[in-house]
């Protein structure tokens, strides 16, 4: 996916093939800054020119007496240098060359569409992940975190999300998406099994099931992460037959196992770890690519979907593209104005004041 900024608009600007070498304020920029040394050069010697003709005129012989009244005409002989220091200035900074810049940035990211895989046979009901929530609830909060990190990038991009669930059979609940809250809404609805018959705990078929519709996907990166508190106990497809078609697709699996402790025949509780084993969710994430966790509690369980996300981030490219236009045409045609101006105010009020 790409998302593209346009260019800022430079009204009444013509292109410029210059670079900016001197960077003024905001966009504005000068191409060729040394053309600013003209302008003390420009006002001393337009000064010392004044003062000289002052000088000039003071040798003169005055008539005895108060001073005659100054006319209109000596009270403004101040406003032609005022012109011409002005026309020096302007004709400097044109030479100088101002610009505005426009830049475009073109942001392209490469998609990644990420299936949720949970587990919501009758074990997740154990509340041992944290204190008076089953595994079920802690588990749709992590993974509600994480599909709203995924979907609503703080850079800009997005990922399409797709929950699945699953105890003796899989179930697609949401199908891929940009929507975050259809994929939340979707999770706070989603429930442990009611009925015996249904329970079960199905990993090779939910997995194959989860494949099998990402195949269907247009995405460059594929991604399932897959959550479960127990092993597989359902023939129908094996788990690691399933990671080896998931392997063929170019899909990478992430196994997360989940819960603390699992009640034994007698009615004690035993570490889950040391009662159901994770081999085969190891080996799963090992044939495709991805990584085995294992969150004894809450915590652990936003760890490892964190550290997934920190693995799965989208690879950006950003491309900026730099246009100037030049702003010396408004600045020259004042300038000889202001010049031409200047002349011939001296002209004129150099001949009242002769």
């Amino acid at each position: 996916m790409s998302s593209v900024a346009p260019a800022t608009p430079v009204v009444d600007a013509v292109q410029s093939a210059a670079e900016g070498r001197l960077t003024l304020f905001g966009d504005l920029s000068l191409a060729d800054p040394e053309f600013l040394l003209l302008i003390p050069v420009a006002v001393a010697v337009t000064l010392w020119g004044r003062a000289r003709a002052g000088r000039s005129r003071a040798r003169m012989p005055v008539l005895p007496g108060q001073p005659p009244p100054r006319s209109v005409a000596q009270r403004l002989a101040w406003v032609p240098t005022a012109l011409q220091v002005a026309g020096l200035i302007g004709l400097s900074v044109a030479l100088a060359r101002p610009l505005r810049g426009a830049v475009e940035t073109s942001s392209v990211s490469e998609g990644v569409d990420i299936a949720l895989v949970v587990d919501r046979s009758s074990s997740m009901g154990y509340r041992d992940m944290e204190a008076g929530r089953t595994r079920l609830e802690v588990v749709k909060d992590v993974v509600a975190q994480f599909a709203r990190r995924r979907m609503t990038d703080r850079e800009g991009a997005s990922d399409y999300v797709g929950l699945f669930a699953f105890a003796k059979y899989p179930q697609e609940l949401c199908p891929f998406t940009l929507d975050v809250d259809a994929i939340t809404g979707f999770l706070e609805r989603l429930e442990i099994v009611s009925f015996k018959a249904e329970d079960g705990t199905g990993i090779g078929i939910a997995l194959a099931k989860t494949v099998a519709v990402l195949r269907e996907t247009d995405a460059e990166s594929k991604v399932i992460v897959l959550l479960t508190d127990g092993e597989n106990n359902l023939d129908l497809i094996a788990p690691l037959d399933a990671a080896e078609l998931a392997a063929e697709e170019g899909v990478r699996v992430y196994t997360v196992f989940a819960g603390r402790f699992v009640l034994d025949a007698f009615g004690r509780q035993r570490e889950l770890d040391q009662a159901v084993g994770t081999r085969e969710l190891e080996m799963i994430a090992e044939l495709t690519g991805g990584r085995f966790f294992r969150a004894r509690d809450r915590s652990g369980l936003e760890a490892a979907y964190e550290e997934i996300e920190r693995l799965e981030r989208t690879r950006r490219e950003e491309v900026r593209f730099v246009e100037h236009f030049d702003l010396y045409p408004r600045v020259l045609a004042p300038s000889f104005a202001a010049y031409l101006v200047s002349w011939l105010l001296a002209l004129v009020l150099g001949r009242r004041t002769g």
